[in-house]
């Protein structure tokens, strides 16, 4: 039996990269792309694998948008990777942040709950939760303690305990990859290592 993952957050880095390992396993997978913003489907268009998606427009902030794509996948496991994932401009949207990045999280979970309980969820946290204790030459673990300082690692700390909170009281099969730093070619030019690349590329080539 084929099995089928729903991908909040394809568009991204991340979400393009698990969909081509997703279907290199023989999965049919869906994902979901924001219905209010301009579709950008480069990633999945650079990889070659925009043609063999199923696309859901959804509206996180809508608890029936989430249920309707869950129907609409039927699926088996569910990636979330959808988050608004700039700390600089969680300061600037804070009640945005914590709608996509946290609250939409719980829409996700008790979606699952009453509709599609024998899914298995995974939540992208992220080492925003840790706060100072990031970067600093300790390595960290899951026990290490968090301090989030910024909107972004505040929603996102929210994401990581509603995930536990679900899988412990509705015995959901939930749980957490807590995400630090990661490139690739597909790093949006909005982040500061593809910023720093970009502009070398550009000096080369005067």
């Amino acid at each position: 039996m084929v099995r089928r993952a729903l991908v909040p957050g394809i568009t991204g880095q991340d979400g393009a990269y698990l969909a081509r390992f997703l279907l290199g396993k023989g999965y049919n997978v869906y994902g979901t792309y924001r219905r209010l913003s301009t579709p950008n489907f480069y990633r999945l268009q650079y990889l070659g694998i925009f043609e063999k998606i199923d696309l859901i427009p959804i509206d996180l902030a809508d608890m029936g948008s989430i249920i309707e794509a869950i129907q609409i996948a039927d699926p088996d496991e569910i990636y979330n990777l959808a988050a608004q994932s700039f700390v600089e401009a969680s300061f600037d949207q804070p009640v945005a942040t914590a709608d996509v990045s946290g609250l939409a999280v719980t829409r996700f979970l008790e979606a699952v709950r009453q509709i599609k309980p024998d899914a298995r969820f995974y939540q992208a946290s992220s080492s925003e939760m840790f706060g100072t204790m990031e970067g600093s030459a300790q390595a960290l673990t899951e026990r290490d303690a968090f301090g989030p300082l910024s909107p972004y690692a505040a929603s996102k700390l929210y994401g990581h305990w509603i995930t536990k909170i679900y899988r412990d009281a509705y015995s959901i099969f939930a749980c957490s990859g807590i995400l630090f730093d990661h490139e690739s070619p597909l790093r949006g030019l909005e982040f500061v290592t593809r910023k720093i690349s970009n502009a070398v590329v550009k000096i080369l080539e005067t």
